[in-house]
């Protein structure tokens, strides 16, 4: 019975931690090859912050567009910046996480262009939200801007 009490003492976090990791680095890769190759896809349309159309674009219309994405953080992440918070120091974990999200935000504001017939969107910003209620950080970035329609 020490051995058993022992393993779900010592042996059962770990391995939940183990698996965290393994299965969140598996997916977090296969998360960015999708952005990859949607980027690849999406090249096309051009995303700028300015205000106003580039000189010599003919605009034949206008219309809103945004994409939004809610990107939550594994356990094994949470677990090391739990220590994180002991020492202070750079969180790359949050940091890779906020990078996906505003990659993903941006694509699907692209996509959504796109669908519309648009290639240039212009006063594209970002919007940073944390989702509370939940145990592991997660965050909400929505990307919005003006598409156009060039004649």
């Amino acid at each position: 019975m020490a051995w058993l009490e022992f393993f779900i003492n010592q042996g059962l976090p770990l391995t939940l931690v183990a698996v965290g990791y393994f299965v969140g680095r598996g997916l977090e890769m296969r998360h960015y090859a999708s952005i990859k190759a949607r980027e690849r896809e999406l090249q096309s349309i051009v995303a700028l912050n300015t205000r106003y159309a580039p000189e010599g674009v003919q605009v034949a219309g206008m219309k809103v567009v945004s994409g939004s994405v809610v990107v939550s953080s594994d356990y094994f992440k949470t677990f090391v910046a739990g220590f994180r918070n002991l020492v202070g120091g750079r969180f790359r974990g949050y940091e890779s996480l906020l990078e996906r999200a505003r990659r993903e935000a941006l694509l699907r504001m692209k996509q959504q262009a796109q669908d519309q017939g648009c290639r240039l969107i212009i006063g594209v910003r970002f919007l940073t939200t944390t989702v509370a209620g939940s145990q592991t950080p997660s965050v909400e970035v929505m990307a919005y801007g003006t598409a156009i329609r060039q004649a």
